[in-house]
């Protein structure tokens, strides 16, 4: 979704996220976008079908709800690297877990992590805060450099795109429970990462001052 008029608001954080994009690759400096999702757990009540010669699986419509599971999904865009973590809820002691993972076992030598996220309130520094004690909330704060997409404006996060490759590919279907789903996302993790898919975001400021020249504020000069 995208505003439907003039909105300094957005294209502030439009143009902030763009320019991020545009920066070099830097080890020390890592660009990484964060995202999450819910899926639902789903047993089946009756049995699958198998597969026969001309006729593939078929499942029954029926199913028994399990809850649901949230997936933390972390990406490196120009590396090719993806690190996804499948738990029970989605809050801000859940998220402040999955960042102090990026910081010191996927990150320990980056002097910052240059973190790219939708604006929940989940994802603050606030947030380390709620989940340890205030010297080691402040040592991961530190490590971060923090930019926030726009409201309306999740197609900005190149997570969410991972997301997306991420259900065409494994979560498409049915699980019927968190472990089941940890093992399916750990396999495609694992060869996704092998592939080293990158990706090559072309979208910039100025493409974003000519085709969405209707979101930003008219000026009287």
């Amino acid at each position: 979704m995208i505003p439907p008029r003039e909105s300094a608001e957005f294209v502030s954080h439009m143009e902030d996220v763009l320019d991020v994009y545009c920066r070099p690759y830097d080890l020390r400096y890592p660009v990484v976008c964060l995202d999450e999702s819910s899926k639902d757990l789903r047993a089946d009540v009756h049995a699958p079908l198998p597969m026969e010669p001309g006729k593939p699986q078929r499942i029954d419509d029926h199913y028994e709800r399990q809850g649901t599971a949230n997936l933390f999904l972390a990406c490196e865009p120009l590396r090719g690297w993806r690190r996804i973590t499948v738990t029970e809820r989605r809050t801000k002691v859940d998220w402040a877990h999955f960042v102090r993972e990026l910081v010191d076992a996927h990150y320990p030598e980056a002097e910052r992590i240059v973190l790219v996220m939708d604006n929940l309130n989940t994802h603050r520094p606030a947030s380390l805060y709620e989940a340890f004690a205030p010297a080691e909330a402040k040592r991961i704060w530190d490590r971060l450099e923090l930019h926030y997409t726009p409201k309306h404006g999740s197609w900005l996060n190149i997570a969410e795109c991972e997301f997306s490759v991420l259900s065409r590919q494994c979560t498409d279907r049915r699980f019927p429970d968190g472990q089941a789903l940890k093992t399916a996302v750990a396999a495609w993790q694992t060869e996704r990462n092998g592939q080293t898919a990158t990706v090559n975001w072309r979208f910039t400021t100025p493409d974003a001052r000519i085709r969405l020249k209707h979101l930003y504020p008219k000026i009287d000069d």
